[in-house]
């Protein structure tokens, strides 16, 4: 099985570069992501179909002496010898490209340039440093580009297809199956016409679907050999489902987690389905608001969820018996709702204002409570980064709380990046979900 060179790349295009880069050019981060995912097949092909092109041998093969890997947003912009690659490679086809994947990914052509030219080190720097670890020459880099073109023929992302990028000519050397097919007719046989009788069948029409090399695509089942089957099983796949969803729905089954930590984090307690995703920091549960009572006012929250615990906890008397600060900093409620745009620390997704609102109204509820406000990130990423984005978060969350009167109560806004993170970064997004998030806890 052949190298896949985009498994090479993927590592130096993670979520930490895209949101620096979408800082830098002034995009969202969906769209840099986006962008990404249409320009590294593209470039890859290019590359595979300049295999032979000396420009590119001699680029991939410099590559780790230049140190492109450790300066990828450098070459954002205007850079001389991406540049001289790039119009190797594409020739003058390159804005073709560059214009039709700013349009798929709802950027400006400027960043979509920017980050061809981003994307070209990326590739460039990655598949000479494989080449320098495997002692490949020039004729075995030759062969690895040769061999993409039957691998990146899957690697575009829905939505964008080689025929959306108006690059001409260029693009058939890619064997992208999903842009040849082609449709031709077959002839018919048919009795020879008399005088008297004219045929009016018309020619038959047949989509001819071009494959990778060594592949077919199999033909659809007729109904004989399965269709009739999924007349009756399809609906009943769909019953269970849907079944299985209604159960799930009504159990309603509410967990408590207890997160220890050594530090300024202790004792967490929140919601198990409250846990955040800080690529769109959304949260999803399958749990509903309920009524939460303060003082005879509703609230709307989850019971056990942040409202709830934090109600329970200044009812019970303990704030105000806690001697000091220290007998409160080990409690930290995860906010349920609180969710910031992806990458952005002034941004709140909608939904979000509604809890901060109940945040309010528990604080005037009792004004002789005082809280702080608490950021913190996964172990993804550069770690200064991950504490600079989860501090202005922090600090948005307490300026909002002042702006509705209470601010003389928010004693303190941290970021704490992933300094409390529990899970190591090689989880999947999902696993390390649990250490994104905003909280708050009582102060003194």
């Amino acid at each position: 099985m052949s190298l896949n060179i985009i498994d090479l790349i993927k590592g130096q295009l993670g979520s930490a570069l895209v949101t620096q880069a979408a800082s830098q050019l002034g995009e969202s981060e969906s769209g840099i992501s986006k962008a990404i995912g249409g320009l590294l097949p593209a470039v890859v092909g290019g590359l595979a179909n300049n295999s032979d092109n000396p420009v590119v041998l001699d680029a991939i093969s410099n590559a780790p002496s230049q140190g492109i890997l450790g300066n990828l947003l450098d070459l954002t912009s205007n850079n001389t010898w991406v540049q001289s690659l790039l119009s190797s490679i594409f020739g003058d086809k390159l804005g073709g490209l560059a214009n039709s994947i700013a349009t798929y990914a709802g950027i400006s052509n400027n960043s979509s340039s920017s980050l061809l030219n981003l994307v070209t080190g990326a590739t460039v720097g990655a598949v000479g440093k494989y080449a320098a670890d495997n002692n490949l020459d020039q004729s075995g880099i030759s062969s690895l580009l040769n061999d993409q073109k039957g691998i990146v023929s899957s690697l575009l992302p829905a939505g964008l297809s080689l025929a959306s990028l108006n690059v001409g000519d260029w693009a058939k050397g890619y064997k992208f199956d999903n842009d040849n097919d082609a449709i031709k007719t077959s002839p018919i046989s048919t009795p020879t016409p008399t005088p008297t009788a004219v045929s009016n069948e018309e020619p038959k029409i047949e989509v001819t679907k071009s494959v990778a090399d060594g592949g077919t695509f199999p033909e659809r089942p007729t109904t004989s050999e399965g269709g009739s089957i999924w007349k009756w099983l399809l609906p009943l796949l769909l019953l269970i489902a849907a079944g299985y969803f209604l159960w799930k729905q009504c159990e309603k089954k509410e967990t408590t987690t207890t997160t220890t930590v050594a530090g300024d984090s202790l004792n967490t307690t929140t919601d198990s389905s409250s846990m955040q995703n800080d690529t769109a920091t959304t949260m999803t549960t399958t749990k509903v608001d309920e009524n939460i009572d303060l003082n005879g006012t509703a609230l709307k929250g989850y019971k056990g969820g942040m409202e709830d615990n934090m109600i329970t906890f200044l009812k019970s008397g303990s704030y105000v018996s806690a001697a000091d600060d220290a007998a409160l900093k080990d409690n930290w409620y995860n906010f349920d709702h609180v969710n910031f745009k992806m990458g952005s620390s002034t941004e709140l997704e909608a939904g979000s204002q509604g809890q901060l609102e109940n945040l309010v109204a528990i604080l005037k509820a009792y004004p002789e409570a005082k809280i702080k406000i608490g950021g913190y990130t996964d172990k993804v990423g550069n770690e200064a980064n991950n504490v600079k984005l989860s501090g202005e978060r922090a600090t948005y969350i307490k300026d909002w709380l002042s702006k509705q009167g209470v601010g003389a109560q928010v004693t303190g806004a941290d970021g704490y990046g992933s300094q409390f993170a529990t899970v190591d970064a090689a989880a999947t997004d999902e696993e390390r979900a649990v250490d994104r998030k905003m909280a708050v806890r009582f102060t003194k």
